[in-house]
């Protein structure tokens, strides 16, 4: 691809490096960018520059938030007895929508995968174990996707606290094997939530 500017063609290889952003899309957004008024184009790079300088991580849950605890770890109305793992932020987002459940998360920010050099130690396992010891937590949900990186890391965490006296169970498997949570839609997910099943069953499928 032949840029007649280097300001343009930095634009547009920095543009591509974003997930599902080719050479071609990217072209397109830098030009549309060009279309706008110079004073949109200046809100969406304070934006992101924002973002990036001042976003915080929950230390609670591990959410992204704007402050230290989270609005969902801050609510005094939710069950802080149930804690649902999930991998990321979208996962969060994806459960929330269904407005069925009223406990805190657990994000974990990734799944164990050796293939792509992510062990249990790269994950906030740890902070989620130091949880379950200091008592209070009923139940932990195991909402991971239903692939093989996400039921290797729900079996770590259950080998971890199983000796614990906490509940542990899974989603239904009402989303596919291989599906990814956030793509699920909000009726199959909360069902699934809702009628979650020990997650000592979910091991016979495994």
């Amino acid at each position: 691809m032949e840029f007649s500017s280097k300001l343009l063609e930095k634009a547009v290889n920095e543009m591509a490096q974003l997930p599902g952003i080719g050479k071609r899309t990217a072209l397109r957004l830098v030009l549309h960018l060009l279309k706008q008024p110079k004073e949109q184009t200046e809100l969406l790079t304070e934006a992101l520059v924002k973002m990036r300088s001042e976003i915080k991580f929950c230390k609670e849950c591990h959410n992204i938030s704007d402050v230290e605890v989270c609005e969902i770890c801050s609510n005094p109305s939710r069950d802080r007895s149930v804690i649902c793992v999930v991998e990321d932020i979208r996962d969060v987002m994806a459960l929330e929508n269904t407005g069925i459940f009223k406990g805190l998360y657990h994000v974990l920010g990734g799944k164990i995968s050796p293939i792509d050099g992510v062990g249990p130690s790269q994950l906030n396992i740890v902070s989620l174990i130091e949880k379950v010891k200091t008592g209070g937590v009923k139940e932990i949900i195991f909402a991971l996707s239903s692939t093989m990186e996400g039921d290797t890391t729900n079996f770590y965490i259950y080998k971890q606290i199983k000796e614990y006296p906490v509940v542990t169970s899974a989603i239904a498997r009402g989303i596919a094997i291989g599906d990814e949570l956030e793509y699920a839609d909000e009726v199959t997910l909360g069902r699934s939530l809702m009628q979650r099943i020990p997650f000592e069953n979910s091991l016979k499928n495994m």
